[in-house]
């Protein structure tokens, strides 16, 4: 049985005193390197506490200890609940995939990939997050085998508890990049969602691009391609008018040689009259 399978039989035991909570937020927290961590937080509320004396020394995580999970707690909220938190460390986006299936529900077939082309890597989270069997989807089949059904199932009904009504689960994810799509909603600067725990489904889907980011080189190349075109029609301006200027001094010159001949002419028609 999976560690946060163990986490929810448990608490559907809990649950079977009424006003009774459970509450979980799954983390996963991913760097540009491709490496992070998953962080799953449990939290049940001061009933539990107050009903189930002893509980915060009877919890135990062995086997989550064995599988690599670092365990804090448990520990007691200002609410005067009990909250227990296992980290695991993700060193690449086939372990992080391959911790988020041994979650179990209502975590579906969430997957992270990670592909890079040139310079650019993409990050695509896919899945959903659905409880399609209620309470049973938290025992495996072998449990539900041996006894017939939910452990608890007469008393679980008899109490009117159900998984949405008594537990949440939150989903949250920060992957580097900027984010080009996703289904997600943005808290505190990671995406979140919250797992429908009444049978129905919510698809989780991002896609983040990280891009290079620009180095002094590049910065330099481009303003220096700026310069080069300023300079170029600048140079351009500079001949242009330089044209112009001979163009005009040209035609002065033309203009006064022709005048002095018309002059020239003048004088000799004058001359020619008075003799």
């Amino acid at each position: 049985m999976t560690t946060t399978r163990r986490l929810a039989a448990f608490a559907a035991s809990l649950l079977l005193l009424i006003g009774c909570r459970l509450d979980v937020t799954v983390e996963l927290v991913v760097d540009e390197d491709g490496v992070g961590a998953l962080t799953v937080t449990a939290t049940v509320d001061a009933d539990v506490v107050e009903q189930v004396p002893g509980l915060a020394e009877d919890l135990r995580f062995d086997d989550a200890v064995t599988a690599g999970w670092v365990v804090e707690g448990p520990a007691s909220t200002p609410e005067g609940g009990l909250t227990v938190t296992l980290r695991h460390s993700v060193s690449s986006a086939d372990e992080a995939t391959n911790l988020l299936a041994s979650l179990g529900p209502p975590f579906t077939d969430v997957r992270l990939t990670r592909t890079t082309e040139g310079d650019t890597t993409t990050n695509d989270l896919t899945g959903q997050l659905t409880l399609t069997d209620g309470f049973d989807s938290f025992a495996d089949a072998e449990l539900l085998t041996a006894v017939g059904g939910t452990p608890f199932a007469d008393e679980l009904e008899a109490s009117g508890a159900t998984p949405e009504g008594s537990m949440s689960v939150r989903f949250r994810t920060t992957l580097p990049g900027d984010v080009e799509a996703t289904t997600g909603t943005e808290v505190d600067d990671a995406l979140e969602w919250t797992a429908p725990l009444d049978g129905t489904a919510q698809d989780v889907a991002t896609q983040t691009v990280q891009r290079p980011a620009p180095t002094w080189a590049s910065i330099l190349s481009v303003v220096a391609l700026v310069l080069l075109v300023v300079w170029v029609l600048l140079a351009g301006a500079f001949l242009v008018s330089v044209v112009r200027v001979r163009r005009r001094r040209a035609a002065r010159r033309d203009l006064g040689a022709t005048s002095a001949r018309r002059l020239e002419e003048l004088d000799e028609r004058r001359t020619v009259a008075d003799t």
